[in-house]
């Protein structure tokens, strides 16, 4: 795998997050005005992704760290933050379980970051 991999996938990532906290602050609360629950949801999403898109970028400067640790963040950005952004949008409740399942997959990857990196 190219070293600069995960820098890249975070950028992208990280760029996203910003569009969707953009987009959260402006689109959002004028659709959801009688919602702020919505919103400060979206805004977590957004927030959690930024943070751990950073994380995935500075994966590329620690040559120790396992693939593992920037596949559990990949698959947590995903499933946590787009859940969400799914369930405000859609209100598809089957996504409910979803989200949870990527936070596990964030909490192993800080984890996985600690014992791999040692």
């Amino acid at each position: 795998m190219d070293r600069y991999f995960w820098l890249r996938l975070g950028a992208i990532s990280g760029a996203i997050s910003v569009a969707m906290g953009a987009f959260g602050a402006h689109g959002l609360k004028k659709r959801y005005s009688n919602n702020p629950q919505k919103v400060a949801s979206w805004n977590t999403a957004a927030h959690y992704q930024l943070i751990h898109s950073v994380v995935l970028c500075l994966l590329s400067f620690t040559p120790r760290t396992s693939p593992l640790t920037g596949y559990l963040l990949s698959t947590g950005i995903t499933l946590f933050s787009g859940s969400i952004y799914l369930l405000v949008l859609t209100e598809w409740k089957l996504l409910g379980p979803v989200t949870p399942i990527g936070g596990l997959c964030l909490i192993a990857s800080w984890i996985s970051l600690a014992i791999n990196n040692s």
